[in-house]
């Protein structure tokens, strides 16, 4: 790893776990310019970029272009803990939430912006002692995207079963979003990074059908009939309505899907983009994935030299080799 470079000293690694981090962190900061806006206020395909031109109004204007947001600093304290406690704890990785929160904590320059509600109402609770198994919206309204945009690291570091990389998915979710729909979405979305990361033909389908299986087998009789239906949910999501890249898990989940079946890892982030809304989420969540596809050899160096935050970023790489 070469520090003077930064992220472009990374090239060359062929661990496809680095490229799912690194993937995550570019889907994020090249969609922050482009966030809440509608489609038709996208620029074409071959003009979204991290810098854009002057004249394009861009989201969160007062921000640095390269700027990963709260999608990236998330997953990066999630990543701290499960290296520095050597498992999934939750205390631990709510602890690191409300430092993130409230003092930068792998914030690039420690500027926290972009705090979605739920997540800000949730870890409100969390400083006021709540315990972060209850301190997550538990409504079907508090279904939104802010805990599937951070646990791709659990499935890049997880070396347990499926089961329990299920098991643990689910519990990343609960400080801020406790709905078993979120909990379904973070399992699935970690599943499928695993067939990913193992190369499997068809990733999608091997999650839908391997979660569907730890289900089946759970004895907790009420939560095994919830998960299910969720599950049931989650599948009938793209019949019943199209991605539109919204903040909405099960939304996330299929634009991201939809932006994968791009043929690089360029196409992959700028068609989540092009759904506009949510557009650094979809990036992120699609970035992550299609880190783990092509590599950091398959980001766009022109990329990868604009993004920011390095610096928090590279001991964790190092850590993350070390403990591999």
């Amino acid at each position: 790893m070469n520090n003077e470079k930064g992220y472009v000293g990374l090239r060359g690694f062929t661990d496809p776990r680095i490229g799912g981090l690194i993937g995550l962190l570019v889907g994020d900061a090249l969609g922050v310019s482009f966030e809440f806006k509608k489609p038709e206020q996208i620029p074409p395909r071959d003009r979204i970029e991290m810098t854009m031109p002057i004249t394009f109004r861009r989201s969160h204007a007062a921000v640095p272009a390269g700027t990963y947001s709260d999608d990236g600093a998330q997953a990066l304290c999630l990543l701290a803990s499960l290296l520095e406690c050597g498992k999934f704890s939750l205390t631990d990785f709510s602890e690191r939430l409300l430092r993130w929160l409230d003092d930068g904590y792998h914030a690039v320059d420690g500027d926290v912006f972009d705090v979605g509600t739920q997540t800000a109402q949730a870890l409100a609770q969390l400083r006021d002692g709540t315990s972060p198994r209850e301190s997550g919206g538990a409504s079907e309204w508090d279904n939104g995207n802010g805990s599937v945009m951070r646990c791709l690291p659990l499935a890049l570091w997880h070396q347990g079963s499926d089961e329990a990389l299920v098991r643990d998915a689910h519990l990343t979710s609960l400080p801020t979003h406790a709905h078993p729909r979120s909990l379904v979405a973070c399992a699935f979305y970690c599943l499928v990074a695993r067939g990913y990361l193992q190369s499997l033909a068809d990733p999608w389908s091997w999650a839908d059908q391997r979660l569907e299986e730890i289900y089946a087998l759970w004895s907790d009789q009420p939560a095994r009939k919830a998960f299910l239906v969720e599950l049931d949910v989650l599948r009938r999501f793209p019949k019943i309505d199209q991605s539109r890249g919204t903040g909405y898990v099960l939304d996330t989940i299929w634009s991201a899907r939809q932006a994968v079946e791009e043929d690089s890892f360029e196409d992959v982030v700028r068609t989540a983009i092009l759904f506009g809304h949510d557009t650094d989420t979809t990036a992120a969540v699609a970035g992550g994935l299609a880190g783990i596809k092509y590599g950091v050899d398959g980001i766009p160096v022109r990329w990868l030299q604009q993004l920011r935050g390095f610096d928090p970023v590279e001991p964790l790489i190092r850590q993350f080799m070390a403990a591999s």
